[in-house]
């Protein structure tokens, strides 16, 4: 993953009407021959990169300077008019202008600060070989009822996002964008994603208008003989675009991975007709109902993750139309997940011997009846205090005591539960929420633990795997004989 600079994040019109609006508000101050033609300059700045900024776009961020470089103008205009004595009609006083002057520079701060805190994210460009592309399909299966809707001949659907190697692209092809196929499926997603996280959704334009690393519908790399495949269910209320970064490293290094949107756990999901499904998964507060409903929503995951396995098989053999036939290795097939996704990556491992390894991300099991699995598992988990969360660890260790195959628990220090998505790029860098790690440290952490694990268990890698994870957290090997 090629380290990304990040700028101020404004682009020369806003950086422009910001100087702009400063330039109008500290007129006011500067020595009487300076006022007039500073404030002629700064409001015919401000006019100009306005204007700009209506045709692009005007973010919501720079609302705020916008306005008060209006209220500034207003209050200028009479400034600048003289009456028969050659003094301005009218000047506040400074005891009235000062006060304004600082609320003024205040809010036109809070521009900047906001485009910082919730910037339009930058993707790091993948380091690997091979170029990335990226497709769409949906799938229906006929064996499954959809429990959610009360129409009895309803069959759960899913669509899933494919990131794939890919032959290099002509200099200048469009790239895909965050979150969707189109604009307006972006901004329906992150609109439903805030509004899950119970913000207005205007605070995720940013991401919704983002371009990712990958080409939609490119051809795919005629080198690499058939790859192998990692499945990735998302978070609670989670979409599949969630760990874009990730995806687009891991396809650059020779892997197809299989983002899945679960229609009514999902926050929003966009369908080949256009119909928008939005998540019915909600806590009641009742602790015992939401278990039970977040247990039986990850039985419902797992089982659309075999699902995509099978029709990717399928896909494999030519007999769903596309340019895959003969280059996924499903033998080689790996089970992700954050969250409740990971969770639902371990029943589905538990259920289905196609999956040769899995990766838990921050997820507690919600298997109500936990038996042995056989596959490798790596479970990231973020340090909990025992006295807020008593029973996930031990929960986590449970499970992967329950394994026949070696588990690895890897708790990461300084991480937070979205420090292992694409979150960091784009939410404020809180650390209770994207934890203590640079914006695209969290991503260069979380792909070095996934792709060591991956290359050891499904390309048989050689080296010393644990000494690698160690390097990032506190590690604990569960090993088939009990040994640690």
């Amino acid at each position: 993953m090629t380290e990304s600079i990040q700028g101020p994040g404004m682009s020369l019109p806003e950086i422009i009407a910001v100087l702009g609006a400063v330039g109008l508000v500290l007129a006011r101050w500067l020595p009487p021959a300076c006022r007039r033609p500073t404030t002629i300059g700064a409001a015919a700045v401000v006019a100009a990169s306005t204007v700009v900024l209506v045709v692009v776009g005007v973010r919501w961020q720079l609302v705020p300077v916008l306005v008060c470089a209006a209220v500034m103008l207003s209050l200028a205009v009479p400034a600048l008019v003289r009456g028969r004595d050659g003094r301005p009609a009218w000047r506040a006083r400074w005891w009235l202008a000062l006060p304004g002057t600082v609320v003024c520079l205040g809010l036109i701060a809070t521009g900047p600060a906001a485009v910082w805190a919730l910037p339009v994210p930058v993707f790091p460009r993948p380091s690997g070989q091979l170029a990335v592309g990226t497709t769409v399909l949906q799938w229906t299966d006929p064996d499954r009822p959809e429990t959610a809707t009360p129409a009895p001949d309803d069959r759960r659907a899913v669509v899933v996002q494919l990131w794939y190697p890919a032959r290099p692209s002509a200099v200048g092809a469009e790239r895909a964008r965050y979150g969707g196929r189109t604009a307006h499926e972006a901004h329906v997603v992150f609109g439903a994603l805030a509004d899950y996280l119970g913000a207005p959704g205007f605070l995720l334009d940013g991401a919704a208008g983002a371009r990712t690393w990958s080409v939609p519908e490119a051809a795919v790399a005629d080198t690499g003989g058939r790859f192998p495949v990692v499945l990735f269910s998302p978070g609670l209320g989670g979409v599949r675009t969630q760990n874009t970064a990730w995806a687009e490293e891991l396809a650059s290094r020779g892997y197809v991975v299989v983002g899945v949107d679960h229609p009514y756990d999902s926050a929003a999901v966009v369908l080949a007709d256009g119909t928008t499904v939005r998540t019915r998964v909600g806590a009641t507060g009742d602790d015992a109902v939401d278990r039970r409903s977040v247990d039986d929503w990850t039985a419902i995951r797992a089982a659309d993750l075999r699902f995509v396995l099978t029709q990717l098989g399928r896909l494999d053999r030519g007999e769903i139309r596309g340019p895959f036939t003969d280059r996924l290795d499903t033998d080689r097939a790996a089970v992700t997940g954050h969250s409740v996704g990971g969770a639902a990556a371990l029943l589905a491992a538990r259920h289905d011997a196609r999956f040769a390894a899995v990766i838990d991300i921050d997820g507690a099991p919600h298997d109500p009846h936990p038996q042995p699995f056989h596959q490798p598992v790596l479970a990231l988990a973020h340090p909990v205090d025992p006295a807020v969360n008593p029973t996930y660890l031990p929960q986590l260790t449970h499970v992967l005591n329950l394994g026949t195959s070696t588990g690895y628990l890897l708790v990461v220090p300084g991480s937070a539960h979205l420090t292992f998505t694409d979150a960091p790029l784009f939410l404020p860098p809180v650390p209770s929420l994207v934890g203590t790690q640079s914006r695209t440290g969290a991503l260069r952490m979380t792909l070095a633990t996934t792709v060591a694990f991956l290359d050891a268990t499904l390309r048989n890698a050689p080296g010393d795997l644990a000494a690698r994870l160690k390097a990032y957290g506190e590690l604990t090997v569960h090993r088939p004989d009990g040994r640690r």
